[in-house]
């Protein structure tokens, strides 16, 4: 009896005990997540956010639209603005280009102008959280909105009127291509909408249906003819309503078809049941912010990381309907569970296709985030770079609603595949993978032809090309980590077969082949070297075989992408511990860090809004700056991590409209600080490793996928106690200043002891990445692009290497000439030259034409051209050297906003009978060709006769690139000197989006013969 009274007792213990456990998981689960995000973070200043309602990676992002499509416009709403014009269905977030904004709505009250039905409101009458957005219009309506995955549910409630409207705009913002409105019976209305703006044909679907009937009129559909005779089209849709009344829209999108629409909207919201809707949202968002719980930080850290956390899962979003179909970059119609195209093999139907690839920020933290909250995801965005490389002819660069925009410079797909396979995520063809990264980087574009030739990007090859170089050189590197991993497996998949051991150990061809194309890539992987200058100590852009100059660090050009010297010199991720050599060792490169943080130059040259967030040359508002604080791990001095990250942490973050220090960037901004505030950073995606940085919670939890828990404590972490002091993992003493994706997928708890001071012992190894195969960077050389009557041209190199080179443009071998001291030239001379080092291993060879000047003539010029379009110098205009539709060649002489005007001397009386001269034009960058030119005739420079009057016959609205010589035959005379003005176009005409601003004029050459 009493064993049993035991049992009931141990029965009932246990019982208690399960119901406890039951609680506390029941109350894990509930908590709201949400409270801590505020969608008005990053709305004002240069954050490009917007406040509406979503859901994670939901097709749909339903908000209202404040401004047109200027720059601070990008996402449809500015902080700053004080008027509604609807609220459309689709935003970007954070991208800095405007787009989207389609199918607007809006609620009115009394007579429809078409053109004027926007209102005022206040932001105290607003109110925005994770999937839901409400607002009070001055015109007396409240909206409310909120969204499932494809469909937008609006809630409108109307004052009493007999002149309730709600009107559609089809036409708002993007330039409509086509556009189709349909009413089907009194509630129903479809239609599409294609667009060109910065995706030059985007299409989408859409089926609206409204609560309540509503009547139309002739009057209340409004067609204007447009562009190319397409009909842009507006409706209004009226209501008689009672005080209080709520009228609900719910509008499904579709990027295939109205039927796709059609079906997306039976399948999410079926009925009318706007708070059911909006929980439903709420529920989703809970579920993905919990997968990381933190604790223990300020009220504003915790606002800050969790609305982090939510601009992170914004994007990419889901672009296909639920029936699997999606519109392809080949603007063909496929399905995810189909075999529509015979060469796809990803035939997963509970996947999606996604768009709104931002990859040039993205690869840098936001995927390497995904690769640990959210593998599946991970999966599904590869897929959709294969699919996309299938039926698109390569990887994407800056894909958008089913369109290249080729936005940005790299091929970075690249590393984010390469960072899922050095990560062993599964659930993608890895061959298949693997042959789209190698086709991306053999294309013949964006100066990769170059590139792979000579090792680097010239300037007169592609514009940004040293940014350009430096990323190549690091997407080839990630293509050599997915060579090896897939070598790696053939070596632990090869069986043991036969009695010959020889034959064992022999490769197998598929071995040998990933050998060869490791061995390739990883070389190319080297060519950061090829723009390093030592005596500078920055990576340096090139031209015609050597440095230009002058040059100045801090001054923004087009050889660098939204940076400059200083940021980009950093920026070899795939091999510190080779730029750290280049510098003489840690030591110096930790001072070069100090240097950037710490110098006192301004930005100078070109103007670029988004490089802001500064801290000496450190950029943090541009994601090339993002690794950089971490650096110092790498060279030994991780305190200076520490107190670099918690700067930017706490002056860069701040939970406001306009707290975000540049755009968001589809969620790489926020990855940045969910990473930092953790405590680490993986500054080489596709090395699985995390540097160290300096936690700012007591305690994280991050919820893996798969069951397991990583959990980072720092119990006495505060605002002064940022340096780490010791650290240990899973119990362990961590002298380590690093930890790798295997420790976190694994589980378990990493925790620090901090400090309110540097403390310079606590590890003994330090994050690393270095390549292996070392290769020689090519030889400089230092020549004039012309000269008159002779010049010294010399040849540089690193140490120990030996130059070979030509002077009669032939390639040079090792049986060509050995340089050994300057070269003197007396006429145009094409020089090739190479290095071999002491393994005998060659560089690529490197080109420069030194030019002898055509003629004795001089040129004055009487106004001062732009000091970032030279075309090489005063003489530029008469050196014949002819520019191409690369405008930052160096090639052409630019013109803001003045007019050309030069005289050239002939130094002695000639006779002329054509006059004319080369100039470019490209609408988009703001270069046009002269209105007209003028030329006029002089004996002794002051005193001038005209002789030609030459009129431009290029259109001001041609977008084509051309170049274009305007030449006039002339009467025969004799002069010395001949005057000639081309005139500017002036202000910027008020169709083009830079209206209002200055135009340029390029010229490369003045033709007098």
């Amino acid at each position: 009896m009493k064993s049993f009274i035991g049992f009931k007792r141990f029965a009932a213990f246990r019982y208690l005990v399960l119901i406890a456990a039951l609680t506390l998981a029941a109350g894990a689960q509930t908590v709201d997540y949400t409270r801590y995000v505020d969608p008005f973070i990053g709305t004002g200043g240069h954050g490009h956010t917007f406040p509406g309602a979503t859901v994670p990676f939901g097709m749909v992002q339903l908000s209202p639209d404040t401004r047109g499509d200027d720059w601070d416009g990008s996402s449809g709403y500015h902080y700053s603005d004080s008027i509604i014009y609807g609220f459309s269905h689709t935003h970007l977030n954070g991208t800095g280009i405007p787009d989207y904004c389609d199918i607007l709505l809006m609620p009115t009250v009394g007579e429809v102008n078409f053109d004027n039905f926007k209102s005022g409101f206040s932001h105290t009458n607003e109110t925005a959280t994770p999937g839901y957005y409400s607002v009070r219009l001055d015109n007396g309506v409240t909206a409310e909105l909120t969204a499932t995955e494809r469909v937008g549910l609006h809630r409108y409630t109307f004052p009493q009127s007999d002149k309730a409207n709600i009107v559609l705009d089809l036409k708002w913002r993007d330039r409509v291509l086509d556009s189709e409105l349909k009413i089907v019976g009194n509630n129903r209305v479809e239609g599409y909408r294609r667009s060109a703006s910065w995706a030059k044909d985007q299409i989408v679907y859409f089926v609206a249906e409204f609560s309540k009937p509503f009547t139309i009129s002739k009057e209340s559909i409004e067609s204007i003819s447009g562009p190319n005779g397409v009909e842009n089209r507006k409706a209004a849709f009226y209501f008689k309503t009672k005080a209080g009344e709520q009228i609900l829209v719910k509008v499904a999108l579709s990027p295939v078809s109205i039927e796709g629409a059609r079906k997306n909207l039976a399948a999410e919201i079926p009925g009318w049941d706007f708070e059911k809707v909006r929980q439903n949202a709420k529920t989703a968002w809970n579920r993905e912010l919990s997968k990381i719980e933190v604790a223990g930080g300020t009220d504003a850290q915790m606002k800050n990381f969790y609305t982090a956390l939510y601009h992170l899962n914004i994007q990419p979003n889901v672009f296909d309907d639920t029936d699997g179909n999606y519109r392809g970059l080949d603007k063909k119609t496929h399905n995810i569970a189909d075999d529509q195209n015979p060469k796809s093999e990803i035939r997963n139907p509970k996947s999606h296709q996604y768009t709104v690839f931002s990859l040039w920020d993205t690869f840098r933290a936001a995927h390497p985030l995904y690769t640990i909250v959210d593998q599946r995801r991970t999966v599904e965005f590869i897929n959709t770079f294969i699919r996309q490389y299938e039926q698109g002819g390569r990887l994407p660069v800056w894909e958008l609603a089913g369109n290249e925009t080729d936005t940005m410079i790299g091929y970075h797909a690249v590393p984010v595949i390469a960072d899922a396979m050095a990560k062993d995520i599964k659930g993608f063809d890895y061959d298949k993978a693997f042959a789209a990264a190698k086709h991306s980087a053999e294309l013949d574009h964006f100066g990769l032809k170059a590139y792979r030739k000579q090792g680097f990007v010239s300037m007169e090859d592609e514009n940004e090309s040293v940014s350009r170089t430096l990323e190549y050189a690091y997407d080839d590197y990630c293509i050599a980590q997915m060579a090896g991993v897939l070598y790696m497996a053939t070596v632990h998949k090869a069986p043991v077969t036969g009695d010959d051991e020889d034959d064992h150990l022999k490769p197998t061809p598929r071995q040998t082949a990933l050998g060869d194309d490791y061995m390739k890539y990883i070389r190319r992987a080297q060519n950061y070297k090829n723009l390093f200058d030592r005596q500078t100590g920055f990576m340096r852009p090139k031209q015609n075989g050597g440095f230009i100059a002058p040059f100045q660090p801090n001054e923004v050009t087009l050889h660098y992408t939204e940076g400059n010297a200083w940021v980009y010199t950093f920026f070899v991720p795939q091999d510190v511990s080779g730029l750290m050599e280049l510098f003489g060792g840690r030591e110096n490169f930790a001072k070069k860090l100090d240097g950037l943080f710490t110098t006192e130059d301004k930005l100078t040259g070109r103007e670029q809004p988004d490089i802001t967030g500064l801290i000496g040359q450190y950029a943090h508002g541009n994601e090339p700056s993002h690794a950089i604080a971490y650096l110092y791990d790498y060279a030994g001095e991780p305190w200076k991590t520490q107190r670099t990250v918690r700067k930017i942490l706490d002056e860069f973050y701040k939970p406001a409209p306009d707290g975000l220090i540049g755009n968001e960037d589809c969620g790489q901004m926020s990855a940045w600080y969910i990473l930092s505030a953790l405590g680490f950073y993986e500054v080489n995606p596709s090395q699985p490793l995390y540097a160290f940085g300096t936690p700012i919670f007591r305690e994280a939890k991050i919820n893996l996928e798969n069951g397991k828990t990583f959990t980072i404590k720092a119990p006495n972490v505060s605002d002064r106690n940022i340096y780490i002091k010791s650290a240990r993992l899973n119990g362990y003493e961590q002298r380590k200043a690093y930890f790798t994706h295997e420790n976190l997928m694994n589980g378990g708890t990493l925790e620090f002891e901090m400090t309110d001071a540097p403390v310079r012992d606590w590890f003994t190894e330090m994050p690393f990445s270095k390549i292996l195969n070392d290769f020689p960077a090519v030889p400089a050389i230092e020549a004039p692009r012309i000269f008159r009557d002779r010049t010294e041209v010399r040849i540089a190199a690193d140490p120990g290497l030996k130059i070979f080179y030509t002077l009669d443009g032939s390639e040079p071998d090792e049986k060509s000439a050995v340089y050994a001291k300057p070269l003197t030239l007396d006429k145009t001379t094409v020089l090739k030259a190479f290095v071999i080092n002491q393994k005998g291993e060659k560089s690529p060879t490197v080109e420069s034409r030194i030019n002898r000047m055509p003629h004795d003539w001089t040129i004055r010029l009487l106004r001062k051209y732009n000091r970032q379009y030279t075309g090489g110098g005063d003489e530029a205009l008469i050196d014949g050297i002819r520019g191409t539709v690369n405008y930052a060649s160096g090639e052409w002489q630019g013109y803001q906003p003045d007019d050309l005007i030069a005289v050239i001397d002939l130094k002695k009386e000639t006779e002329i009978h054509r006059v004319g001269g080369g100039f470019l034009q490209i609408a988009r960058s703001w270069i046009w060709m002269p209105t007209h030119i003028t030329f006029e005739i002089s004996d002794d420079g002051e005193n001038f006769t005209p002789v030609a009057d030459l009129k431009t016959d290029v259109a001001p609205d041609d977008m084509e690139k051309r170049t274009r010589d305007f030449v006039q035959e002339i009467k025969p005379v004799k002069t010395r000197f001949v005057r000639v003005r081309a005139y500017n176009l002036g202000r910027i005409p008020a169709w083009h989006p830079g209206a209002g601003n200055d135009a340029f004029i390029f010229a490369d050459e003045l033709i007098i013969e």
